[in-house]
């Protein structure tokens, strides 16, 4: 089995996530033992189906399992907010060329302990716009954005988009966009080059980021749910009628 590096909840539509769990209860269904689980486990890198795996199969009580669950939802949905909403300040921030040390205080502030120093924030996001100017450099390793970057990385890639915004022009920019892999972001900033209105682009931003939470939170919520399903034994099509219940 290959390491699954593309799945992740945020971007995977509700019918994939579902079929997914399915094909679980079904591989369940056909080994009748637990390797298939164990080798799940060992290849699973989406964060909360990873979590999932290691708990709701476990020997701890049935409750326990869903609080932990229930838990762990708060814990991630927490993290997706904050990481969307500094894409959001940056974004804005290059449409505004705002100062980009206010923009670093900014994405800061999100956060409830600070996750990299100003002064290390500037000289890695300097080194990346160096990086950039150097033909010899790795310019796919140097420009790809993704999501799933830890904190303090996401914050320096960031606050690299908003200063070469400032410093070369938001045309600077679209030379990024091939390299960004999650939706949102990548969208903003092709509005913020088709120079949007800031209100509307901070409109659109806001109201996209809410329903990427909302769905990202239900599709949480419908995965735990088929999890435990499938501990409880319930049928195949129990299982499936769980999952329409989370869809339109």
């Amino acid at each position: 089995m290959e390491e699954q590096k593309d799945f992740d909840i945020l971007e995977m539509p509700a019918e994939g996530l579902a079929a997914y769990w399915l094909s679980i209860k079904k591989l369940i269904d056909v080994k009748r033992n637990k390797e298939i689980l164990e080798e799940e486990i060992r290849y699973t890198r989406e964060p909360f189906i990873k979590f999932l795996l290691e708990t709701a199969f476990s020997d701890m009580d049935q409750d326990l399992v869903r609080r932990l669950a229930e838990s762990k939802i708060k814990t991630l949905a927490g993290e997706y907010e904050r990481k969307l909403s500094i894409m959001q300040i940056a974004l804005l921030a290059m449409s505004s060329q705002e100062n980009p040390r206010i923009s670093f205080v900014r994405m800061a502030s999100q956060y409830p302990v600070s996750v990299i120093s100003e002064k290390k924030a500037f000289t890695l996001a300097h080194g990346l716009l160096d990086g950039k100017k150097e033909g010899n450099s790795d310019q796919t390793l140097l420009l790809e954005f993704d999501h799933k970057l830890q904190p303090d990385r996401l914050m320096v890639k960031l606050l690299f988009h908003i200063i070469l915004s400032r410093k070369e022009g938001k045309h600077q920019l679209e030379q990024l966009v091939p390299h960004i892999k999650i939706p949102f972001y990548a969208n903003g900033m092709t509005q913020v080059i088709d120079g949007f209105d800031h209100r509307v682009l901070k409109s659109n931003l806001t109201m996209q980021a809410k329903q990427i939470q909302s769905y990202s939170e239900r599709k949480m919520e419908m995965a735990a749910e088929m999890c435990l399903a499938i501990r409880q034994k319930l049928s195949y099509d129990e299982i499936f009628r769980i999952a329409r219940a989370f869809m339109p």
